[in-house]
């Protein structure tokens, strides 16, 4: 094992392209020049293809999470009434930001490893006429779920006035997102996952109907308020210090989309899923979701007969490979790979293979090089 060879396969944050490093490593220029003004209106159009929105994506310098703070307080006030569909730690945290700001939250709790039911949450909002919003998560990290959010947003839509916001932190930039076909009112996602750079930014879009929700909305905010940002991207400024290296990277992995063209990065990642799900089902080892409900950015595995913790040790020691456990009533019970932003088939093949041997280490019964042929057929047979 190399010591300074890190094989970081968790879902976010995740690995870092050589051309968005060197990027970032670009001189600092002044945040009020005329330099970052070009870079912002590069930026600025570019973005939109990445959500799916003709609306200006605002970036606000700060962790996914912020956006998800950013997403609550410019559209709810204190006391009104919200649903958050709850499928794992994600959907939890929106609902505790919704509770830590004294709105009225009511959680529809989904078993963890199972998506979302649209027909469940229209049937909720038929009883509880008062819902002002509606959030969700996209991809719920925690489970490896791919919520169905077109799906669920035409269901709000058609039995609500409500907001649909989404969570897509874990997502956007590796699955195909349609806000505006879609119907999400407010869409956040972050920077150290699918899009391929540091943690930092956060990414927010919102619709018509939800900026005329956020004009009129009094809860108090100063620097996560949506409207400074608009106002200052129409004139290619933001309101507060932007991480400007992070956004030399950014117009770099806009670069990469543009190249590969999103719908064969989409592709990719998918192709990626089905050879992860493919090997652990060669090596007979369960997994947490069905493949209706699985995300193409993260997969979770629910060993039977060994300890995740084991495995995720023993491939650390060996190989310097890190991938992820569960999370609350989850911890210790599943490890989850990430295969997001820049990663490719010929990583998954790597993953698979050194987590072989661990699995040999642990004193797992398996094949050795079962998982690696699934993975490998599946690529064949995908690229047919």
């Amino acid at each position: 094992m190399l010591p300074d060879q890190h094989l970081l396969r968790i879902p976010g944050p995740s690995p870092i392209p050589p051309s968005v490093e060197r990027a970032m490593a670009q001189p600092m220029i002044g945040h009020r020049g005329q330099e970052t003004k070009e870079l912002l209106a590069t930026i600025r159009p570019r973005l939109k293809p990445v959500f799916g929105t003709e609306q200006d994506v605002m970036v606000i310098t700060g962790s996914g999470t912020s956006g998800l703070e950013t997403a609550v307080v410019n559209t709810v006030e204190p006391g009104d009434e919200v649903l958050v569909v709850v499928t794992g730690a994600f959907g939890d945290r929106f609902a505790k930001i919704c509770e830590a700001y004294q709105m009225r939250t009511h959680r529809m709790e989904v078993e963890w490893g199972s998506a979302a039911n649209p027909e469940d949450v229209k049937q909720f909002l038929e009883t509880h006429s008062g819902i002002k919003a509606v959030f969700a998560t996209y991809c719920e990290t925690s489970t490896g779920v791919l919520n169905p959010i077109r799906d669920i947003a035409r269901a709000v839509h058609t039995s609500s006035d409500a907001l649909v916001i989404v969570d897509g932190v874990s997502c956007v930039g590796g699955v195909q997102t349609r806000m505006d076909d879609w119907g999400i009112d407010v869409l956040v996602t972050g920077s150290q996952k699918a899009m391929m750079l540091p943690a930092g930014l956060t990414f927010i879009a919102a619709s018509e109907r939800a900026w005329q929700v956020i004009e009129s909305n009094k809860q108090p905010r100063f620097y996560l308020d949506l409207r400074k940002y608009r106002d200052n991207l129409e004139k290619n400024a933001t309101p507060f210090t932007p991480g400007l290296s992070l956004l030399f990277g950014l117009d770099q992995v806009l670069n990469l989309f543009e190249e590969e063209g999103l719908e064969n990065v989409y592709a990719r990642h998918r192709l990626m899923m089905k050879m992860t799900r493919e090997a652990f089902r060669a090596l007979d080892i369960p997994l947490l979701t069905s493949d209706e409900a699985a995300s193409p950015t993260v997969t979770a595995v629910k060993p039977g007969d060994f300890a995740a913790e084991d495995l995720r040790k023993a491939v650390k020691q060996s190989f310097n490979l890190s991938v992820a456990g569960g999370q609350q009533h989850l911890q210790g019970k599943i490890f989850r790979i990430g295969h997001m932003g820049y990663c490719s088939p010929a990583d998954v093949l790597q993953i698979v293979s050194a987590m072989e041997i661990g699995l040999q280490q642990i004193g797992k019964d398996i094949e050795l090089g079962a998982g690696t042929k699934a993975a490998q057929q599946v690529y064949l047979e995908e690229r047919k």
